[in-house]
């Protein structure tokens, strides 16, 4: 079988410059944080500014990804509908029951057809807290696997153990994402060793929180690709 090149995305993009950088050095996914009091939070205006200024050019070659924890589904769809996201990124704990009501609430509120991702933290299992599993979100359109913190619900800057992941991929049912610690020198380790849809960085390639390095994504994206 023909192997597929590694899908990316940048996450955390809080300037158009940095987003319309990323597009043009090939990322496949822009994220967007609407997680209040964490470092790379916008606000939907802020965003929807940075969507719309994204050059047409560079807007086509990446889906836009929203991204909350535990919110209420109308600020999501407000949100979603007014920026034009392509997808909502799920990172609390949010239950199946949420997201099958979620991508109705959606599909309902004249954004289209907007996927799903749902986060889990990988500690010394998939899932080392809670009563659901990720063969319980079938309204899921792709899994996310990020790294397992008791006080933060993302964004640590610290890689999880992939062989917990690389040992389950054949009962994950969901294309899939790797994120947690990833940085230009060892991105192509977690694709080799997980075999993902595709990876997910952030602190990974900035020199501070919410600014990027074009370089260091340039050199991500590539390491990621030619894995």
């Amino acid at each position: 079988m023909e192997k597929t090149e590694t899908a990316v995305k940048i996450c955390g993009v809080t300037r158009l410059e940095d987003a319309d950088l990323a597009c043009g050095s090939g990322a496949d996914f822009l994220g967007f944080i609407f997680v209040k009091g964490t470092p790379r939070a916008l606000t939907g205006e802020a965003a929807g500014d940075i969507i719309k200024r994204l050059p047409e050019a560079s807007r086509r070659k990446a889906r836009m990804v929203a991204l909350f924890r535990d919110a209420d589904m109308r600020e999501v769809a407000e949100i979603v509908s007014s920026c034009g996201f392509d997808l909502v990124q799920l990172h609390g704990g949010e239950t199946p029951e949420y997201c099958r009501e979620l991508k109705e609430t959606l599909a309902g509120s004249g954004s289209g057809e907007v996927g799903i991702m749902k986060v889990f933290k990988v500690g010394e299992g998939i899932l080392p807290a809670g009563e659901h599993i990720y063969a319980d979100y079938d309204a899921a359109d792709y899994f996310v696997f990020d790294t397992f913190d008791p006080d933060t619900a993302g964004g640590t800057g610290e890689r999880f153990n992939w062989d917990v992941v690389a040992r389950e991929r054949e009962r994950i049912s969901k294309p899939f994402f790797v994120a947690g610690g990833l940085e230009p020198s060892n991105v192509a380790d977690a694709v080799r060793a997980t075999r993902p849809y595709g990876v997910d960085v952030s602190s990974g390639v900035e020199t501070s929180p919410g600014e990027k390095d074009g370089q260091l994504i340039k050199e991500f994206i590539e390491n990621a690709k030619k894995a």
